[in-house]
């Protein structure tokens, strides 16, 4: 199927989709992940090591390229979504961003900063400095509580990675919980790196069993850059992930991420290799909720201007720095985004 087809078909789902909602009296509301790949300010500050993300670093990462970072990360968050919705996302998870700081920017930018988006970010003990966020808009989404959790390593007191932010709020008139993670990465070879995204599988699991403890069929949604798969063990047997809605056990996390992994979508590459890495996940009680705030849809954003076009890199996304060259794109991952709808009356 040529693009200009595929491009023509996506158009007519989303007319379809919009006249199906209007006419049943449905409010459709988006949630997103976007790892921003380093989003970093240019200094050098105490305790992290971000000296490559300074003038004199090996990045030689200057305000200039620092504001170009922020128009492209800003442009695309200005872009997802708006043909469901012309608010745009009301609420995205963040990754790799270095401090509160560089979230004031980005927000401010011109670009989105029509959407008044609120901050929730805590300072992780990742060596490199950078951590998750979440933002959000008000018109959507009340706060009513956050809180960080800290990743301790069973075995090693010198592990520091990303903590994992929950929030708590009302989306939509419903009291909803967001967990926003960036698990550990894939350094130094499967088998080593392994143990580290399972004990972030756990540490997650036990944030949602947590809250469902306190609040039995709480609405809690998962979301981050989990730097596995949805097939791989630390989702399905320790996060506790299923991505089949009619096998769907109410002590799992529906994963509406697999059914675009099986068919080769994914939001970052490695060596011609599709991953869907980002992914976002929802307690039974977001998808099987006939009533309420009810999972819709999911898709990865990879729309034309994020894809890099030539050299090596070709089809992959279009990212900061290639071969350790600036190329001045967007991120080496692409960002991801579900659906929610409710019915009103």
């Amino acid at each position: 199927m040529n693009s200009i087809l595929q491009k023509i078909l996506l158009l007519l789902f989303f007319v379809f989709c919009q006249i199906q909602l209007k006419s049943q009296n449905f409010v459709v509301s988006s949630i997103g992940y976007y790892n921003v790949e380093n989003l970093f300010d240019t200094k050098d500050d105490k305790g992290v090591n971000d000296k490559d993300f300074t003038p004199f670093g090996k990045n030689s990462w200057n305000s200039i390229k620092y504001s170009n970072k922020i128009a492209n990360i800003s442009e695309v968050i200005s872009k997802i979504s708006i043909d469901v919705n012309p608010d745009g996302l009301a609420i995205l998870g963040l990754s790799e961003v270095e401090n509160k700081g560089v979230i004031e920017d980005l927000v401010s930018h011109a670009n989105i900063i029509e959407k008044n988006y609120q901050i929730v970010h805590y300072d992780s003990p990742d060596k490199r400095g950078i951590d998750v966020a979440l933002i959000y808009q008000k018109k959507y989404f009340n706060l009513q509580s956050s809180k960080n959790y800290v990743l301790n390593h069973p075995t090693d007191s010198s592990f520091r990675t990303r903590s994992q932010l929950l929030v708590s709020g009302d989306l939509l008139g419903e009291r909803v919980h967001i967990i926003v993670a960036h698990w550990p990465s894939r350094s130094g070879g499967e088998k080593r790196s392994k143990p580290n995204r399972i004990a972030a599988a756990n540490l997650g699991r036990s944030i949602i069993d947590s809250i469902q403890l306190a609040e039995p069929n709480a609405k809690i949604i998962y979301m981050g850059d989990l730097n596995d798969d949805p097939t791989n063990e630390s989702l399905t047997k320790h996060l506790k992930s299923n991505g089949n809605l009619q096998k769907l056990k109410p002590s799992q996390m529906y994963n509406p991420m697999l059914d675009l992994y099986k068919k080769g979508i994914g939001s970052l590459a490695w060596r011609d290799t599709w991953n869907i890495f980002d992914q976002i996940l929802f307690t039974p009680s977001l998808v099987k909720n006939q009533k309420g705030l009810t999972f819709y849809k999911a898709k990865v954003f990879n729309s034309s201007f994020l894809i890099q076009k030539q050299g090596s890199y070709k089809g992959y996304p279009f990212r900061t720095f290639a071969g350790g060259n600036y190329i001045g794109g967007y991120s080496d991952h692409f960002p991801v985004y579900t659906f929610l709808i409710k019915q009103f009356k």
